[in-house]
Order: C-alpha cells, then sequence, then structure tokens
C-alpha cells in the first residue's frame, strides 16, 4: 500500500517552496470563487480501516441473506464460475493492474505481451483468425460488430434475432437511432429463431448462440440465409460453450463477440466485464479497438506493439467505422491467466461441467409440476427457460429466503413485452443456470426447492 499513501508535511512544504507559494489555499487560489463551495463538505471523521470494516460488517449483518452464503443459479449474461485465486494473485500485481492499452512499447512488453496472448486465445476459442485487445463489454461489442457488418456490406438493413440477449438488443436499438440502421427484430419460435420470412438484401444478421432462452440455434443455416441476401453473419456467442460445441467461425460467421466475464472476472455487481471480438481477416481493417501484433525490435528480439492503427476513429475520423479507441486490460489480462491456467483440457473440462449440470437439472425437472421447462425439446448449454405457476420475479424473492439466487425472471430483463415470448408467458419465466461450481447436492436441494416454492 505504500504507492498510495498521502504526501507528508515535508512533501507538500518542498512542492510550495518550489511553486513560490505561502500555503495550500494560495495553490487553489486560480479556481474562482464562484465555483468553489462555500463551506467545507458535510463528511464525518474518518476512521482506521478496523473500524471502517467493523462498521460494515454490522450493516451486512441486516441483510436477511448475505449473498456470499447464497447458492447461485442466476446467470441471464453473468456467471458464477469459478475464479482461482491465481487469477487474483497474479493479475493484482503493479506491473498488470492497469485498465487500459499501454501506448509506449519500450516500457510495457509484459502486458503487450498479455493482451497478444488474450487475443490468440479468443482467436481460436472463437474459430477466427484475428481478435482484438478487446472492448468494454458483450453489448458493446455487438453494437460495434454491427456497425463494422453495415460498413462492410453497405446496407442499413440489419435483423436481429430475438434470442440475443434483451439488454443488448436494448443497446443496440439505442445505437441505430444515431446510425440510421434499421432493425428488424426476428421472433423466436419454439424457443429458436424463425428466419422464414427474412427476404431480400440484408447488411447484417445477428444471431446468439446459445439463446438467451438457453437453446443451440442452426448456424448452418444462419450462413446459408446470409449468402443469399449478402449479409454479414454476426453471432453473439457464449465464448465458455466453444469448450463442447463448434466454433461459430467453423459454421462461416464473419463476427463472433461475446462477454468474457466467466474468464477471471467476479461476478462484482455488473462490472466492470469485458467485451469479446473476433473476425476474418477480410474485416481487419474496420476491427475495433485496439490490436496488439508481433513483431521485432532494432536488435532482432521478439517484441509486440499495438499495430495497424490507421483502423482507428482517432486516425480515420469520419471515414471509421467505430468510435472506440480503447480496451478493458486489466480484465484481459485476467481472462489470459484464467484461460492459461485452465488450458485446452482444462477449459473443455469446465464447458463440459456446466453442459452436464445443466442436463441433470433439466432431467429433474422434467418430472415437476410448479417448475417445468419452457421448451423441453430444446437443446442447451447453461441456461434453462423454466416456466413456473406463480409469477417468475415472486419465485426469485421466495427462493432468496431460503438461501437460493434462483435466476432471472424474464419480465426483468424484457420489460412487459417481447417478441421472444407472449406476454401471457413472459411473467412466468425464470432463466436458471448452472455452472461448474454448482454440486449434485446442490442441484437435488434446488430442483425440490423450486418445485415447491414455484407452484
Amino acid at each position: 500500500m505504500a504507492d498510495y499513501l498521502p504526501h507528508t508535511d515535508d512533501e507538500l512544504r518542498s512542492m510550495l517552496d518550489f511553486l513560490g507559494l505561502a500555503s495550500t489555499e494560495e495553490l487553489f487560489n486560480a479556481v474562482p470563487s464562484a465555483i468553489r463551495l462555500a463551506r467545507g463538505l458535510d463528511l464525518p471523521n474518518g476512521l482506521s480501516e478496523p473500524d471502517i470494516l467493523h462498521r460494515f460488517e454490522q450493516r451486512a449483518k441486516r441483510n436477511t441473506a448475505r449473498s456470499d452464503q447464497m447458492v447461485c443459479f442466476a446467470g441471464g449474461g453473468a456467471y458464477d464460475h469459478e475464479l482461482p485465486p491465481v487469477v487474483k494473485a497474479l493479475a493484482s500485481r503493479s506491473e498488470f493492474v492497469t485498465a487500459y492499452t499501454p501506448y509506449q512499447p519500450e516500457v510495457a512488453q509484459g502486458v503487450l505481451q498479455a493482451i497478444f496472448e488474450f487475443q490468440t486465445m479468443i482467436a481460436r476459442i472463437y474459430g477466427l483468425p484475428v481478435s482484438n485487445a478487446s472492448l468494454y463489454d458483450g453489448a458493446t461489442a455487438l453494437v460495434e460488430a454491427v456497425n463494422l457488418g453495415v460498413a462492410s456490406s453497405g446496407s442499413q438493413r440489419v435483423v436481429l434475432s430475438a434470442g440475443v440477449h434483451p439488454h443488448w438488443r436494448q443497446v443496440v436499438t439505442t445505437f441505430a437511432a444515431g446510425t440510421g440502421h434499421e432493425l428488424e427484430i426476428v421472433p423466436l419460435k419454439d424457443g429458436l429463431t424463425d428466419f422464414s420470412a427474412i427476404q431480400g438484401t440484408c447488411g447484417v444478421i445477428v444471431v446468439a448462440q446459445p439463446n438467451y432462452l438457453g437453446g443451440l440455434e442452426d448456424l448452418a443455416s444462419v450462413r446459408a440465409l446470409c449468402d443469399a441476401t449478402g449479409a454479414i453473419m454476426v453471432v453473439a456467442a457464449d465464448p465458455v460453450a466453444s469448450g463442447v460445441l463448434k466454433t461459430p467461425g467453423s459454421f462461416g460467421a464473419d463476427v463472433v463477440v461475446g462477454e468474457g466475464q466467466g474468464f477471471g472476472t467476479a461476478l462484482s455487481f455488473g462490472g466492470p466485464y469485458l467485451g469479446l471480438f473476433a473476425c476474418t481477416m477480410k474485416e481487419i481493417r474496420r476491427l475495433p479497438g485496439r490490436i496488439v501484433g508481433e513483431t521485432v525490435d532494432v536488435e532482432g528480439r521478439r517484441a509486440y506493439v499495438t499495430t495497424l492503427r490507421t483502423r482507428e476513429q482517432d486516425i480515420r475520423r469520419e471515414k471509421a467505422s467505430s468510435n472506440i479507441c480503447s480496451n478493458q486490460t486489466l480484465m484481459a489480462v485476467a481472462a489470459s491467466i484464467q484461460l492459461g491456467w485452465l488450458g485446452t483440457e482444462g477449459f473443455a473440462e469446465m464447458a463440459l461441467a456446466c453442459a452436464r449440470g445443466t442436463r441433470y437439472l433439466s432431467d429433474k425437472l422434467r418430472t415437476g409440476t410448479g417448475a417445468t421447462l419452457l421448451h423441453p425439446e430444446l437443446n442447451v448449454f447453461r441456461e434453462l427457460a423454466v416456466r413456473t405457476v406463480k409469477p417468475a420475479s415472486q419465485v426469485v424473492e421466495e427462493m432468496a429466503a431460503r438461501g437460493y439466487l434462483a435466476g432471472i425472471a424474464a419480465s426483468a430483463l424484457n420489460g412487459a413485452s417481447d417478441p421472444s415470448l407472449a406476454d401471457e408467458v413472459l411473467g412466468h419465466v425464470l432463466l436458471v443456470s448452472v455452472t461448474e461450481r454448482r454440486t449434485a447436492e446442490e442441484i437435488d436441494a434446488f430442483a425440490i426447492a423450486l418445485e415447491e416454492v414455484a407452484q
């Protein structure tokens, strides 16, 4: 903590003497009096660290259920994956603690190499040749993918599956109001996207894999539709699923985006998270954000630098298809550490454990009456859409009293209505997720409690 201690009196005096000032008040004389506070902030006196911790512990005990004592079956885009201690230990080292891409390669080879390794891993996970150094989150990455696709195809028509996470669709809709993209939301039929009515030329077609209800989409048919309509194929893909499924790139996706929170980032009350973005070499000049490349220095030694800078908004100005010139370095470094720690076999085992746990829970729910599968015939990976007799939001509250983060009510994501679910069904759908952290005993107990509460 020595790097963050306040300045000493001697240091302040030395600074003031250097500036030729008598006091710190004189230092701030340049600030107009009209915008200064008339009096000091009304703040309590400072406390020692132990006293602060004690105060927060006492307040935490007033909660009816502590989140760290609850068993998490919530998902919906953010997942309770295992976070190995090695990730925190290494990612929190001072040489890595930055949220920004280093501009000076001569003093930042370690961070640049970590980002380069991150890009390599994401490219392999998604089955595409190039990845960027990350974006802010999955929703931001999807917006950037749509912008890239429109610029590449020359068509403003964007066909968006209702199976894409509702929050992501809302973000795309918000940005489209400024860019002029013509959005068409395609509804789901029996839990999967129904593209049968799509005809004519399209600029971009977006599908989620799996979709937010858990269903595994037919990416081969989406590729065929893109070929027929001239569209860029964008897949919003769960990266963990690549441990057991064929990669989106192997189906011919042009761009793949996703949320990387499951790799080394805790749930953290909603962020900061990690946007993933990969594409074909054909689109590399439109790839948003930073790219770290491998080269050699003047002595012929391996070195890493930011590369292809002419792609970026700060240089291309109005010709650029993106206005993002940054990334989430710290989260990308954490993801690199976790993926490196897992290795190829560990990554596959993690994904397989999620798939098996989800299947185990779905089998438990097939015989229930209070909580049943919304689409029993769907192939799923880590997410289940469960239909409850009671309103799903009420089920979430009652399950919390029993020690479970039971999931997310679909109505909390969608609002009053949504093309992915009929209005009469929406309020009774609970999204439940199973990660590798859940044991068979936890799933058994959860299924029993859910059946009792949901009726």
